[in-house]
Parts: structure tokens; sequence; C-alpha cells
């Protein structure tokens, strides 16, 4: 059995073991359109990330019995088209949650905590020369009391809840399918909870229902010293909406970890703010411990042995 992973190097420096134990693996960090069709020409089992598997590459590979992508989501390949030509598609869920989490309250402490400045504050002699044994000109604040509202409450968005709880806060949730089937915590409508929340923290899908869900109206309905966290998709937040509230205090600061276009162009309004100490941005890495690539490559694996 022939297994080539056409984007390799997107999971980092994990082992392929488990996929070199099931047959002949070869692995490539990095494929165009025109060298991903010449590479997949003899291969079984087809392994990608966020390579585009289309027609043309699929019918560049007679032998191909199986698509396996290193993703919940399946949008960059034409599904319909592989069932079509009788090739299951697998996917991967469940796999990234705790990492997603724990990258969450990573953007959400440092913002409300306001750790660059304090670590800049030592780092620059600024506290060596204050003559004060504190730095007060910082004012951060307690999430404990506070409420945090999450859009999109699947098991990332519960797990969420759960820290936050921990923290002392307080949980409401918009549900983007309409339907707001957890009864632990009270279920708002969009405007009701970006009116309330703290923070607002991102955990859904992108689909029609989600796409551009948060604009300039519905930022300029948060309150001035709220934050917006993103850990779903890039386009559920409209960016230079964001950039501009971030900029002029609408709200009071973001976290960032998904983009429309990934990676962004350098001329991407979140890299041209007067305020850029007011965002926290991460290279779309929040699925992405060692422990969460190294569980991805063994569903993986798993997926191929099941066979087709």
């Amino acid at each position: 059995m022939k297994i080539a992973f056409l984007d390799a190097a997107t999971m980092g420096n994990v082992s392929f073991e488990p996929f070199e134990r099931l047959g002949d693996f070869i692995r490539y960090d990095r494929s165009s359109p025109e060298e991903a069709r010449e590479r997949v020409k003899d291969i079984d089992v087809l392994l990608i990330n966020k390579v585009c598997v289309d027609r043309e590459l699929i019918d560049a590979a007679p032998s191909l019995k199986l698509i396996c992508i290193a993703a919940t989501g399946v949008n960059n390949i034409d599904v319909d088209y592989a069932a079509s030509k009788g090739i299951p598609v697998r996917n991967v869920v469940g796999y990234s949650t705790d990492s997603v989490v724990q990258s969450t309250f990573m953007h959400i402490l440092s913002l409300v905590g306001g750790a660059p400045y304090f670590d800049r504050s030592v780092k620059s002699g600024d506290y060596s020369r204050s003559g004060m044994f504190t730095d007060p000109n910082w004012n951060w604040w307690e999430l404990a009391g506070k409420t945090i509202g999450i859009v999109g409450l699947g098991n990332i968005g519960k797990k969420v809840a759960c820290i936050a709880e921990a923290f002392g806060m307080k949980v409401c949730y918009y549900s983007t399918s309409g339907t707001g089937h957890c009864k632990d915590y009270p279920c708002l409508s969009l405007e009701e909870l970006l009116r309330t929340s703290d923070i607002v923290s991102v955990h859904a899908p992108l689909n029609e229902r989600t796409l551009n869900l948060i604009g300039e109206a519905e930022l300029a309905m948060m309150k001035p010293s709220a934050y917006l966290v993103n850990m779903g998709r890039g386009a559920i937040i409209v960016e230079d909406a964001l950039a501009r509230a971030v900029d002029e205090g609408v709200i009071a600061g973001a976290g960032i970890d998904v983009f429309v276009k990934e990676p962004i162009p350098e001329d991407h309004p979140y890299l041209q703010m007067k305020h850029p100490e007011r965002m926290r941005l991460a290279p779309h890495v929040a699925w992405a411990s060692i422990e969460a690539r190294q569980r991805l490559v063994g569903i993986m694996a798993d997926n191929i042995a099941k066979g087709w």
C-alpha cells in the first residue's frame, strides 16, 4: 500500500511512524497543485492537511482508494466527486479540544492581565528605575464575577465554559445553529450576548450562518472594556472592522488565532494598526500542541487501518 502526505510540514516535528507501519509511506513537506498531481499518480492513500483536493487531483490518482485529512473540516476536498469515484474521505474530530481551550485562555489571560506590558516593564529597566516595588500603571482586572459569552457551544465551547466557571466567571452562549441545546447556561441572542459579555469567545465552524457574523455593527454593541477572542475561523469576523474597532477603542482588544487568508498578507489590517499592543495574534496554532498533533497522526493511521 502506497501512502503519501502532500503537506506534511504543516504537522511539525511529530513522528510519522504510525503511517510507516502501514505501508510504503512518503512525505512531502509542501506540494504545489502541479507537484501534487504528479505525486499522486500511483498512490493508494492520500494524506493532506490544507492541500486542495479537487477533481483534477482525484483524476490524477487512478489507484486512489482513500483520502484522509489532518483536520475536522473537509471544505478543501471535493467530497461529492470523491464519493462519485467510490473514494471515502475520512476526517478527524476531537483531537485538539484541550489544545484549543488552553490557547483560548492563553489569549484571554494575556489580554486581561497585561502580561506583555509587565514583561516589558521589567526587561526594559523601567521597573528598576521606578523606585517603587510595583508598577500600578496598567489597570488589569479579575475574571471572577465577569461574563464570558461563547459563540458556538460545541465540545470546545463547553470546555471553555467549564474552565471559565473555575475562574468564577458567569457563562452565556449564542447558538449559531439556532438551537439552544445546552441547559447548563443561558442561551442568548447574539445582540444580548455581545452587549452583556466582558469577553466574547468564538468557537463556531464557518458556514452560511457564521460568515461575517461579527462586523462593524456587532462590534459596536460590545462594551468598550470587552475583549473578543476568535478560535473558530477567520471569516466569522469582519477583519478590517475588528482592526478599526480595536484601534478606535470601540472594544478593548482582541486575541486572534485564525484569519480569512492564511498566512495573512503583510498588508493585512491587523498588521497596520496604530495600537498593536491591544491585539494578540497567533499563526493558527491553537490546534497544534505536540500532544494534539501526535494524537492526530494516530487517529489518521487508525482511519487507514480500518480500510475502505
